[in-house]
């Protein structure tokens, strides 16, 4: 008895001491604040009736040196940097037991990233609960009680385990849906914040203008509107659910000099007003429209200056004249390509004063924070980097923790809730939606004798399919590095099987790999089959011989595209043109469907293969949505975001153009050939079929004569004539036919995807604004010249439909 009273009494005492201990931790969150330097008294940083200027303020003036810097570096996440899940006691001897600016990348399970995987990415609700158990100890184990900024990618869909996936950005810019993109960005948002994400790097705003880049596939398009429109739609979207959308790659990143890029990191040849017209353009735009709270700044130089040293471009450009409001963050390694690549600065420690100075607030990179805050303090305690500066630095990241909420609720809420928040039911069929609305028909003719093209293919009618090809029964396309990990993916060949049920016979035949050994070696110097190699393809042709229709899936994987993977050609790579020779051979009809990143040059496949459709790499649902169109039960309308040379050597081959650039020449004959060179591209900017025919009609514009401050109504009518629905993508494009420098043929100034049933009409209204019509002046001014501009309006930028001409008067 009396040893069971001892117990009873030790164990009474454990539990009021740990209540004591749990009370004293919980006397700082009181109702409607939280005493984050637990001093008692509610300061002015702590108050959210306060302005954030003067929470800002009240803040820095209260923080020591050492917890200025920490909120001048990143922490990369489990298991790159952070070793640990979660807290340990060892943190309390760590570079971030003064703070932190943000944790990257923190237990998400990153795709073909074996090392990351981690217990606590999912269940979603567990991955809520360990990012607030780690939100708490910065709150509760460090003196100013700082919140960290979670950070994570999130331009193929949030990258976290299980979250719903999106196609490869190229892919999403095809669908020119500028709500379904806004769609995307609250999805990602809001998920981004039921997980404890309070910051998403995306989207990418990169202008894709050589088709061999390696990042093509991550660009929204080669054109400055589009990227811009739809940027703008990303970012209000993810920062409607309160989280940050960090915008890159900035600035000129996307145009490397002959496309290289892998330690080279590009090294970009624009002109000034060229860069300003197409590579800043989407910067400035989604800034003006949209205020995103993040940057991420680039590797790469521009003549001769590296951007992420340029007080011009980070403070300049961005801040004085673009008005950002939010902090920067670098790319990886482009602190330190200061001194090891461009050579501007002795050392990594004159590197970090540069950046400082030029106006970088926190240095991102897989490295550990040390690295960044030794030399940093040494160059405070030195007199090399003023605190005034120092302040102006943290201030912006301070500024941004405040908008986002983390003073005032630092926590995920109600954690167990996140189950119900991450890829719903709903998020996975818009998931499919936007996949559907990706594709783009490239192609679609009928066979000899017939009537009607060969898609959409009746499945009442079709008895025996082959579908081969390296990629027609594989997924690992749908995943990204930059996306969701783990979700069920279905291949083209199973799901043209599961579309096809009993009532097609549907078979598979490889046929060959993505690459062959020599690759690309053999791009160059072609080598002869090996004989497994020919009795690959052997094998598809016999099972072709016995089929009905043959669906070849080709094109790309994931190691002939992507970062540091840009290309010399651009034709089918490996063994795979022998292939699609070989069953174009047996005279069966073949369907090629494209999973890829980059714009092939398909020509003899675009001239003897009948139908063709581009995928791009499409989300896990890739084989349903492609089945889906194949037999019609989804009519394709999906135009290019991008240019589809014919060779390379036509490279650059973009839209927009500047006049006679992209020409003809003397002696072009009816196939598109000059008397030295090809012509024109294979598939022109905005080009996309339909298995419906649409019809453009009564083209209004309103004033005629209109003022240099003034607004222009433009409306028209489209149809839909043919026996199907589907949706047209239709296009607003615009030339100022007399200016005081040279412009472009035409610029995209308007587009729509417009959804019509058979025999249904609508009309369309464009406003086009100054801001439209301007141009960069002699003296690098945007202005709005009096002059004639030309409106013309059609289903891509070489087929017009119609046009019409209005003028804009110089008189006050």
């Amino acid at each position: 008895m009396r040893l069971y009273k001892l117990f009873f009494f030790v164990t009474c005492l454990f539990f009021l001491t740990s209540a004591g201990k749990k009370a004293n931790k919980q006397n700082i969150y009181h109702k409607g604040w939280i005493d984050f330097n637990k001093n008692g008294v509610k300061d002015i940083f702590e108050d959210p009736m306060q302005t954030n200027d003067a929470r800002v303020a009240d803040l820095l003036s209260q923080m020591t040196m050492e917890e200025k810097t920490c909120q001048m570096v990143t922490l990369y996440g489990y298991s790159r940097i952070l070793k640990d899940e979660l807290p340990t006691p060892e943190w309390k001897n760590s570079a971030w037991k003064d703070g932190i600016a943000n944790i990257d990348e923190h237990l998400n399970s990153i795709a073909f990233r074996p090392k990351t995987e981690t217990q606590y990415s999912f269940p979603y609700s567990k991955h809520a609960e360990a990012i607030n158990t780690i939100q708490k100890w910065f709150i509760e184990e460090t003196r100013m009680g700082i919140p960290a900024d979670f950070t994570n990618e999130g331009t193929h869909g949030l990258c976290h385990d299980r979250a719903t996936p999106l196609p490869a950005p190229v892919g999403i810019g095809c669908t020119w849906n500028k709500e379904l993109v806004h769609q995307a960005g609250d999805i990602i948002g809001r998920e981004a914040k039921a997980l404890g994400y309070t910051n998403v790097y995306a989207p990418i705003l990169d202008v894709a203008r050589d088709q061999r880049w390696g990042r093509i596939l991550e660009c929204f398009s080669e054109d400055p509107f589009l990227i811009a429109e739809l940027g703008t739609q990303m970012t209000l979207g993810i920062q409607s659910q309160g989280v940050a959308s960090t915008l890159k790659h900035y600035a000129v990143y996307s145009i490397p000099k002959g496309a290289r890029e892998g330690n080279a990191r590009t090294d970009p040849h624009v002109a000034p007003r060229e860069m300003h017209q197409l590579h800043l353009y989407p910067f400035r735009k989604v800034i003006e429209n949209a205020s995103p709270l993040g940057i991420m700044s680039s590797y790469n130089d521009y003549d001769g200056e590296p951007i992420t040293g340029s007080y011009y471009f980070l403070t300049e450009l961005l801040r004085q004249q673009f008005g950002f409001k939010g902090y920067v963050v670098s790319d990886s390694d482009a602190v330190k390509f200061l001194s090891t690549k461009h050579h501007v600065a002795e050392d990594y420690k004159e590197a970090v004063r540069q950046v400082v100075e030029a106006g970088l607030n926190v240095r991102t990179n897989f490295k550990t924070p040390e690295s960044y805050l030794e030399p940093l303090r040494e160059l405070i305690q030195e007199g090399k980097l003023s605190m005034k500066t120092i302040d102006a630095r943290v201030a912006d990241v301070l500024l941004v923790k405040f908008k986002v909420g983390l003073f005032d609720q630092p926590y995920v809420e109600n954690p167990k809730t996140s189950d119900k928040l991450v890829h719903t039911e709903k998020d996975e069929e818009f998931a499919k939606q936007i996949s559907r609305e990706s594709l783009v028909l490239l192609k679609n003719t009928c066979l000899p004798g017939q009537k009607n093209n060969l898609l959409p293919l009746n499945v009442n009618k079709v008895k025996n399919i082959l579908v081969t090809g390296p990629l027609a029964d594989e997924v690992r396309y749908t995943y990204s590095r930059y996306g969701p990990a783990n979700n069920p993916a279905v291949s083209v060949y199973q799901g043209i099987k599961n579309y096809g049920g009993d009532k097609v016979n549907v078979d598979y035949e490889k046929g060959c790999d993505v690459i062959d050994a020599d690759w690309p070696g053999s791009e160059i110097i072609p080598t002869p089959l090996t004989p497994k190699e020919q009795s690959g393809i052997d094998a598809a042709v016999k099972k072709a011989q016995e089929s009905d229709v043959i669906i070849a899936v080709l094109g790309e994987d994931e190691k002939c595209v992507g970062e540091s993977r840009s290309r010399t050609a651009l034709g089918l790579p490996g063994r795979q043109f022998q292939l699609i020779q070989a069953l174009y051979a047996t005279g069966k009809p073949v369907v090629l469907v494209l999973v890829n990143g980059h714009p092939l040059t398909i020509n003899w496949e675009n001239k003897f293969i009948p139908a063709i459709i581009e995928a791009w790499f499409p989300g896990p649902s890739a084989g349903d949505v492609i089945a889906e169109t194949l037999f019609g039960a989804y009519n394709p309308g999906g135009k290019l975001s991008v240019t589809f040379p014919k060779a390379e050597g036509q490279i650059p081959l973009n839209f927009p153009c500047k006049p006679g650039s992209q020409a003809s020449q003397p002696g072009e004959g009816p196939n598109g050939y000059g008397n030295t060179r090809v012509l024109g591209p294979l598939y022109p900017f905005g080009y996309g079929l339909s298995y419906t025919t649409f019809e453009y009609s009564d083209l209004q514009i309103s004033p005629k004569l209109a003022q240099v401050q003034g607004d222009i109504q433009v409306s028209f009518k489209i149809k839909n004539t043919g026996k199907r629905e589907g949706d047209e993508v239709v296009q607003l494009y615009l030339k100022d036919e007399v200016s005081s420098v040279t412009t472009y043929e035409s610029q995209l100034r308007g587009f729509e995807r417009v959804h019509l049933l058979p025999g249904e009409s609508k009309t369309i209204n464009f406003t086009l604004h100054p801001d439209d019509l301007a141009l960069l002046d002699k003296d690098m001014n945007w202005k709005v010249e009096p002059g004639t501009f030309k409106v013309m309006i059609g289903s891509s930028s070489v087929d017009i439909q119609l046009n019409e001409r209005f003028e804009v008067s110089g008189a006050k």
